[in-house]
């Protein structure tokens, strides 16, 4: 059914490689993106997105518009990368913003995680486009800022205030993080605790943080991929000491952050129940300053999450990818690594936005040393990408029809 999009795709690929090429040999650490924000706002442009702007986070956001003021579906891949894993002096094919082609994939910092994927959602939005399938809805690619700090605050800053400004709401979103082009639906949350124990004796105070830091230390002994814990900052004031732990704890669907914290305090009053201080556990919050000198708060938290893999929104989209002879791969991210995360927490707990995962990278790949995506995958993508997109919110063709969702 989609052999024009199939067509048009193959004319795309060394346009789409190329610029995946100059995404990766940007450097666009986390807050530090604005480089790459103007190179994505300039292709955007070129390829003649309806309305392309920037807003005041440093998101980056191209819409095409429908013939109907919803549905609406929004892709989103983030701009940031982590900071690179050696030195960034190299040179050549070495250096991670290499961007180099070799054996059929594209290498360099950032390549799966998720400048493949970026590169793929700006495409299939111009493959649609040069395509001339008409939109019943809305289509909104976001490439937005500061999401590997794990607080998703260019997401957040799109959500609340970019895009209720321009009178648009997702009706469900298409993330473009690593997944080798299966579908993915969900995966585990994070936690980032403060325990802080205080009191007017510093011995008591002392003897107190060490009780605690030996008790979890004891119980996350084997847990490393689920449990992380900080050596104690201690601080002096007028009258008092203070000490700070902080833990980093895995969170999964069932547990709700408000228990996890209730049971960290309690297992920390127990393990100094003998000396006088305080005990206090919250999730641990930070300023951070985006690229634009904007400064915002955020929690260290990110929600578990998952959306119903028998719901409307997977369904229409499985049949989208099977009427494009795409294979369809369910599943879920492992986030074998602590810390890591996507947007789909903000888009689903707290905006109640049905999200899904479709990139060309590898899980496996993000963050790792050697980061690599295959070329062809990519090029898969804004296929794939390009009829999920119509199959949500395109015109019906062929007498196929596409309900609301």
């Amino acid at each position: 059914m989609y052999t024009l999009l199939r067509g048009k795709t193959e004319g795309l690929r060394d346009q789409v490689t190329h610029f995946a090429q100059e995404l990766i040999r940007i450097p666009s650490r986390s807050l530090g993106e604005n480089e790459l924000a103007a190179r994505v706002e300039q292709e955007m442009r070129a390829l003649g997105y309806d309305e392309v702007i920037r807003d005041d986070a440093g998101n980056v956001v191209g819409i095409l518009s429908g013939r109907e003021l919803e549905p609406t579906v929004l892709l989103n891949c983030h701009m940031d990368t982590v900071a690179p894993l050696d030195e960034e002096s190299r040179t050549g094919t070495d250096s991670p913003f290499s961007g180099h082609l070799e054996g059929g994939y594209l290498h360099g910092l950032g390549a799966a995680d998720c400048k493949g994927g970026l590169a793929a959602q700006v495409y299939a939005g111009a493959l649609l486009k040069r395509s001339q399938l008409p939109l019943r809805g809305n289509l909104i690619v976001a490439a937005t800022v500061a999401e590997e700090n794990g607080c998703s605050i260019g997401m957040r800053a799109l959500l609340e205030r970019t895009l209720p400004g321009l009178n648009l709401k997702p009706s469900f979103a298409i993330l473009g993080e690593p997944t080798g082009l299966g579908l993915y639906y969900g995966h585990d949350g994070w936690i980032e605790v403060n325990i802080k124990v205080e009191g007017t004796n510093p011995f008591c105070v002392d003897d107190a943080t060490q009780s605690v830091f030996n008790d979890y230390s004891n119980r996350a002994e084997g847990q490393s991929d689920t449990v992380a814990l900080h050596r104690p900052y201690f601080e002096n004031g007028h009258g008092f000491r203070r000490a700070t732990i902080r833990m980093d704890r895995k969170i999964g669907p069932t547990d709700k952050v408000e228990s996890v914290l209730s049971q960290i305090r309690h297992d920390a009053v127990q393990s100094c129940s003998a000396s006088a201080v305080a005990v206090g556990v919250a999730v641990r919050e930070e300023h951070q300053t985006l690229y634009n000198g904007r400064t915002t708060s955020v929690r260290r938290v990110t929600h578990s999450w998952s959306t119903d893999p028998f719901s409307p929104l997977i369904e229409r989209t499985r049949q989208a990818l099977a009427a494009a002879d795409c294979v369809v791969q369910p599943g879920k991210w492992t986030l074998g690594r602590m810390g890591m995360g996507t947007a789909g927490s903000v888009l689903t707990h707290d905006f109640q936005i049905p999200t899904i995962g479709y990139g060309p990278g590898l899980e496996t790949m993000a963050h790792a040393a050697n980061e690599r995506v295959e070329v062809q995958k990519i090029v898969e993508a804004v296929y794939g990408t390009a009829a999920i997109v119509h199959g949500l919110v395109g015109v019906p063709i062929f007498g196929w029809t596409s309900d609301d969702i």
